[in-house]
């Protein structure tokens, strides 16, 4: 089973990451570019048998402990496959 969790710095937090790819987005060219956030992408592969919403938990309570800092970043679980 495969799961992808997608880990982004909260939208009221400064992206400094960001900022600055987005300003040299624009000096090479791309001035429709406006706004940028940096974010994780994890691909995590489960033991094959979990039902989806004990994947889902488990993965929701992997992201919450470890793979972000709940202080400044938000997660979402992108998807779930058998």
């Amino acid at each position: 089973m495969k799961a992808v969790v997608v880990v982004m710095t909260k939208s009221e937090v400064l992206d400094p990451q960001g900022q600055a790819i987005q300003r040299a987005a624009g000096t090479m060219g791309y001035t429709a570019v406006q706004d940028v956030r940096q974010g994780k992408r994890f691909e995590i592969t489960l033991e094959d048998g979990l039902d989806g919403d004990t994947a889902r938990a488990q993965l929701a309570e992997l992201a919450e402990k470890l793979l972000s800092n709940p202080v400044i970043e938000d997660f979402r679980i992108e998807s779930i496959e058998s």
